[in-house]
């Protein structure tokens, strides 16, 4: 997993750099879409936690759902239109809700959630499978790597600067906003180059075609044990990760940064900061074959004993300082086995299993997020306790990843016989 320089990459590879500026507009206005939608969840709900729990899981439970078939699309048809449709299907029902104001009760507030993760699941499939047709392999740990910086960025800058703006201006200017940047981002993916995937062979689409090669991606990712490993390692963090972010929600409106929507913002903002810092300042890492087997459980694991930390702690300055490092581990694992399985999967198949990666992320993290929302609104446990539950289940899922699927991982980096987990 050798690489090559972040200002090397954005210099020389021009769609990349291209598809990088679009990905960070359309990430910054996500975010102030996802500040507006936890805010009206509280207002509709007298600041109900499941209420406001209900908008994460809503989202995320939409993606799991959808991910499988947006995945199999991304075998299937061109990743760029995938790509153009989806920001373009986002602001046109941002512009819908906006102009008809439908955003008037909790049920609204869900359907809008819904529909912009239904435009997303598109796009994030889309997107990871045509990454390395535009990368060389010694480019792709760093694409990532800086992506995912970008998008730590996006969101670092689109919570704090969305959250300001709810505060300032109210929520309808800044759905307008984020609608905007959809608009932009579909333009300037529109002078991408095509990208795959080979469509030379493909059957014409029927019910019995998709729900064949749905399947076929299955069988492929369960048949290839180290492709099948990194297909859970997000939802590893995320069985903790979903609460977790729920709960900053809470924690923001408790922590006294001002304005509830500024708080929440600010607190985004250290996660986003955080999730961006961490792959790309232990890139080194990941390029060691020593470390690598491990890397991943000990990045799931290190998010846990930080949010350990902020179970006991008081909501000062020093709480942003101990969000940043939990998410900069959880943005590390998120790079590293992203690359890893862009690596391993053939092209034909990287649509479908990147579509199983985000339903195994999306799924545990609606249930942690719901289940956390639960557990508050009849108070079988107090916010720091959920907040300290929510990491020690990380920390045994780290450590269930070095104990049983390191030797194996470690198998691979040595070119040694692949044996199953």
């Amino acid at each position: 997993m050798s690489s090559v320089g972040y200002i090397q990459i954005l210099r020389n590879n021009h769609p990349f750099r291209r598809l990088f500026v679009a990905q960070e507009l359309s990430y910054i206005g996500d975010w102030f879409t996802v500040i507006a939608l936890f805010i009206l969840a509280g207002e509709a709900s007298d600041n109900s936690p499941l209420a406001i729990a209900g908008v994460l899981a809503t989202r995320s439970f939409s993606l799991a759902a959808l991910t499988p078939f947006t995945g199999m699309l991304a075998d299937r048809y061109s990743r760029k239109g995938l790509m153009i449709t989806s920001d373009l299907a986002a602001c046109f029902v941002l512009g819908i809700v906006l102009q008809f104001d439908l955003l008037n009760n909790l049920s609204s507030v869900y359907f809008l959630a819904i529909a912009m993760v239904a435009a997303k699941s598109i796009f994030d499939p889309a997107q990871y499978a045509y990454l390395p047709n535009i990368c060389t392999d010694e480019e792709l740990l760093t694409a990532n790597a800086l992506g995912s910086g970008g998008w730590s960025i996006a969101l670092g800058i689109g919570a704090s600067i969305g959250g300001l703006t709810i505060a300032t201006y109210g929520i309808t200017t800044a759905l307008w906003i984020d609608a905007l940047t959809f608009l932009v981002s579909a333009i300037c993916i529109m002078t991408l180059p095509p990208g795959g995937p080979d469509i030379s062979e493909r059957e014409n689409t029927t019910p019995r075609v998709v729900t064949k090669e749905i399947t076929d991606g299955w069988k492929y990712i369960l048949r290839n044990p180290e492709i099948r490993r990194l297909v859970i390692a997000k939802a590893l963090w995320s069985s903790g990760g979903g609460a977790q972010i729920f709960l900053l929600i809470l924690i923001g409106m408790e922590a006294g940064f001002g304005d509830i929507a500024a708080g929440i913002g600010i607190l985004f903002m250290a996660r986003g900061f955080g999730s961006g810092f961490g792959p790309m300042a232990g890139r080194k890492l990941m390029t060691n074959k020593t470390l690598q087997p491990y890397l991943i459980g000990l990045a799931v694991g290190t998010s846990g004993i930080f949010y350990i930390i902020i179970s006991f702690m008081d909501w000062s300055n020093l709480l942003l300082l101990m969000i940043f490092i939990s998410h900069a581990a959880s943005g590390f694992n998120w790079v590293q086995s992203t690359t890893l399985t862009q690596e391993r999967a053939g092209d034909e198949w990287r649509g479908r299993v990147a579509g199983a990666d985000f339903l195994a992320l999306t799924f545990m993290m609606g249930t942690s997020a719901i289940t956390a929302g639960y557990i508050l609104e009849n108070e079988f446990l107090q916010l720091r306790e959920v907040i300290a539950l929510s990491a020690i289940i990380q920390i045994i899922m780290g450590i269930g990843w070095i104990l049983f699927a390191s030797p194996r991982e470690k198998e691979i980096f040595n070119q040694e016989p692949i044996t199953s987990l």
